[in-house]
């Protein structure tokens, strides 16, 4: 995925009320940017960081005119707009750049199911078994680890929960991690910030939901679905 427009580089003064970063481009100029990313953003967020972000469409009529998409990290750029794994994904599917999607020719997005839930993704055609499929955006590291959730997630949970129903209803279902970094070579949950999660997730895999990894090339240039990571049970 490239991006519409070239992205514009700062420095991060603070990132506050969850959905506001204070910026310093590197002309001087300080800007309020959107943050697309409700979790904690742990060593992400640090002041001081280079920072880069999209500019809203001019007319567009949004009040924010910046989009905070990405920080340099000990020489690594690292996603921070959430929004971007499910777009990622969609165009993974489109392009049949990932194997175990590639026999789906048809896709809804947004479907209702479970309690009162969306699936990301509903997966069909070529008269298969319908899939549910859920992405989830990582970005924590430890080690080489990318690690989800960086968090407590109860809404993480309930999607595992919904999609085990989904299976024993006759239907496949699947989540795939998108990690919006290049310096991870494995991933696994991250059972101390949640120890519920790690738990449904584990349970969700037993029941017969498929867990995929898959990481991303990124640079402000664009972002694109790269490699298969392993998954560490």
């Amino acid at each position: 995925m490239n991006f519409k427009m070239p992205l514009i580089k700062g420095k991060l003064i603070k990132r506050y009320k969850r959905f506001f970063a204070d910026i310093e481009l590197d002309n001087g100029e300080i800007i309020t940017s959107h943050c697309p990313n409700t979790g904690s953003m742990v060593a992400i967020d640090t002041p001081g960081l280079e920072a880069w972000v999209s500019p809203v469409d001019p007319e567009s009529t949004r009040k924010l005119r910046y989009t905070w998409e990405m920080v340099l990290v000990d020489g690594n750029y690292v996603g921070v707009n959430t929004n971007r794994p499910n777009e990622l994904v969609e165009e993974a599917i489109l392009n049949n750049s990932i194997p175990e999607l590639a026999s789906y020719t048809q896709y809804k997005r947004e479907v209702k199911y479970g309690d009162n839930s969306r699936i990301d993704f509903l997966l069909g055609g070529n008269g298969i078994k319908p899939c549910y499929l859920e992405i989830k955006n990582v970005h924590l590291k430890r080690d080489d680890h990318a690690k989800f959730p960086s968090s407590v997630t109860s809404r993480g949970s309930k999607h595992m929960s919904e999609l085990i129903n989904m299976v024993q209803n006759g239907f496949d279902a699947m989540v795939i991690y998108v990690v919006q970094r290049e310096d991870c070579d494995y991933f696994s949950v991250a059972g101390d910030i949640d120890p519920n999660y790690a738990t449904m997730m584990h349970k969700s895999h037993e029941s017969g939901v498929k867990h995929l990894c898959y990481s991303c090339k990124i640079s402000p240039l664009g972002v694109y679905i790269e490699k298969h990571t392993q998954i560490i049970w």
